[in-house]
């Protein structure tokens, strides 16, 4: 297939380029470089994507996805057959003034891409959704009939915004759509600013670290190359009926808290964590927990990469790339 994924200097673009490309698929991936993350980790996933089998498959275009009349002009040339759109402004701890931009990107942003999406009239469009959506009240394990309607956080009301918009798309022009509920994602080439880095880091250096709420916390940790598969599995299987209109959890369904996630860190390195608790941030959902019964009936598969050997990857990883 003629794939574009946007957010393709991303976390979890970058793997799902690989995917992508490895079975001999030509993607065009746009990014704007957002200077809001990481510029040079960004161009650094780009760059290794050149190093990748079917890496001449792989197009890079600059764009921002808000800018309507650059995207439609990207769209003409390209001729998507599908399209991956994992473009967002990510976090669900929203800095205070920022709601806009949260709003622009992830919700304005999407609309130009439905828009120029059903113009193609192209096979299928995925897109990132978060776990972040169940909000409060949310009755573990998660499952895609529950309400979504008590969101947390700007961030996840922009996704569940999202989830609304690709509905009625996909029941007003026939755009078929499958928003994926990503629950915490984590691997090499990931974010700085998450969770495993930071305590990475911590460890590393022998740092103090901030642990929230003594890290009670659970999380339904998903290893990052589980998720590309999960998103390229979906891909190929728009979904059927009318509308063709789907949402689907991406997680393993096995929570674990933050403190044993933090315990398997320092197994892994030998070294103990100078830990700093701190109080529950507001926008942070207690515990997430997936059922992915829906996502395996679909595809025939579920996230596998359990903690311990995702973890024990990233490490590998982390020693090998000196000043991450």
């Amino acid at each position: 297939m003629r794939v574009l994924v946007t957010g393709a200097a991303g976390f979890i673009a970058h793997h799902v380029n690989a995917r992508l490309l490895a079975r001999g698929d030509d993607v065009i991936g746009v990014d704007n470089l957002d200077p809001s993350g990481d510029v040079a980790l960004k161009q650094a996933r780009l760059a290794r994507l050149g190093a990748l089998p079917g890496a001449a498959g792989f197009t890079f275009r600059p764009a921002d996805v808000t800018d309507g009349p650059a995207l439609r002009a990207l769209f003409e040339q390209a001729r998507p057959e599908a399209v991956v759109h994992l473009a967002a402004r990510v976090g669900v701890r929203a800095p205070p003034g920022t709601a806009q931009a949260y709003v622009d990107a992830n919700v304005s942003g999407f609309l130009q891409v439905l828009e120029q999406a059903s113009a193609a009239r192209v096979r299928h469009l995925v897109y990132a959704s978060s776990s972040s959506v169940y909000g409060a009240g949310s009755v573990p394990p998660f499952q895609e009939g529950a309400a979504a309607d008590h969101p947390l956080s700007v961030y996840a009301a922009t996704k569940r915004a999202d989830e609304l918009l690709a509905h009625a798309y996909s029941h007003l022009h026939g755009l078929p759509t499958s928003g994926l509920r990503f629950f915490t994602v984590y691997g090499p080439w990931g974010r700085p600013d998450m969770a495993p880095l930071r305590f990475l880091r911590a460890l590393r250096d022998g740092a103090e670290l901030a642990l929230h709420d003594e890290g009670r916390m659970q999380r339904d940790f998903t290893y990052v190359e589980d998720v590309a598969e999960a998103v390229v599995r979906v891909l190929d299987r728009p979904p059927q009926g009318a509308p063709a209109c789907r949402v689907l959890n991406v997680g393993r369904g096995e929570p674990v808290s933050v403190r044993a996630f933090l315990s398997i860190l320092e197994r892994r390195l030998g070294v103990r964590a100078r830990v700093r608790s701190t109080p529950a941030q507001p926008g942070e959902m207690d515990a997430t927990w997936a059922d992915a019964s829906a996502l395996e009936r679909e595809t025939g598969f579920r996230p596998r990469v359990s903690v311990e050997e995702g973890l024990a990857r990233l490490v590998a990883w982390f020693h090998a790339r000196p000043g991450t």
